[in-house]
């Protein structure tokens, strides 16, 4: 069958704009990977309503509001995206839909370090929003450049969770321990939680054989997909984006709200035409 839409990406923004296009009675198809970028941390915040709740029951409760609404959510990862919306995943099966919506989200790269990988989203963090007031009061270290001007932003903005911030050249780190910061000339920085800036890369390569590619962001902090208009609409007729994919500073919050947006305009460009433009 061709589905009205398909949806590639089943995190927030995926299936919200997915749950908004079931209710518009559109035929929904939600390809998700299950590589959600949140997937190590605890629990979301910042969520009204939803506060603490495990990424993992956010997706289930999710995806089953997308099911009860007529529609449907395969796991997969999708190889190539062609020109009339046919979508090959790469365990060969083909889906074709009269629109994509992507919401595939991005990658963190962090810095290499030894150790650093392993605590990420545990011990290794990037967002006082979404982990601050946990970790208030403890022993922080920021991984950075002195001077550099995101690194000083760091610095200061994690200073309101916790009296106890200290900066960490990244060019004098040898690894990370569970007790703190190997520095190159042997000594032990203990620290409980550190504080790393990453490069953020949109989980985008696919479109690339739909005319779309991913940029260089603006703010010098990895790519994204642009959007040419606030619904997530691109330069690609049909091709909406939405979430992390497109606005990498999205929190859980904003990409289910950016979602249902695009999910919204979807249906509206889905619409027949008025009569006097037949």
């Amino acid at each position: 069958m061709t589905y009205d839409v398909i949806v590639i990406g089943g995190g927030p923004a995926g299936l919200s704009g997915a749950v908004a296009l079931g209710r518009a009675l559109r035929s929904v198809l939600v390809i998700d990977s299950g590589a959600g970028r949140n997937a190590p941390a605890e629990g979301i915040h910042n969520f009204l309503t939803r506060d603490g709740m495990t990424p993992a029951e956010f997706r289930a409760a999710g995806r089953a509001e997308v099911e009860r609404y007529g529609g449907t959510v395969v796991d997969g990862e999708v190889a190539t995206a062609a020109p009339g919306f046919e979508v090959t995943l790469t365990d060969g099966a083909v889906h074709r839909a009269r629109r994509l919506l992507v919401t595939t989200g991005l990658t963190d790269v962090l810095p290499d370090v030894p150790g650093l990988a392993e605590g990420w989203g545990s011990t290794v963090l990037h967002c006082p929003y979404c982990h601050g007031y946990e970790v208030r009061g403890r022993a922080i270290g920021v991984l950075g450049t002195p001077g550099e001007e995101m690194t000083e932003h760091r610095l200061r903005l994690w200073g309101q969770w916790s009296p106890d911030v200290r900066l960490l050249p990244l060019d004098e780190v040898a690894a990370v321990e569970p007790g703190g910061v190997r520095m190159k000339d042997g000594a032990l920085i203990e620290r409980e939680y550190l504080v790393v800036g990453t490069q953020l890369r949109a989980r985008a390569g696919f479109l690339e054989s739909l005319g779309l590619k991913a940029a260089e962001h603006p703010m010098g902090i990895g790519t994204y997909v642009p959007a040419i208009d606030p619904s997530g609409r691109t330069e690609v007729p049909g091709v909406w984006v939405a979430g992390n994919v497109t606005d990498p500073m999205a929190q859980v919050i904003t990409s289910a709200a950016a979602g249902l947006t695009a999910g919204a305009m979807i249906n509206a460009d889905l619409l027949p035409p008025a009569p006097d433009k037949q």
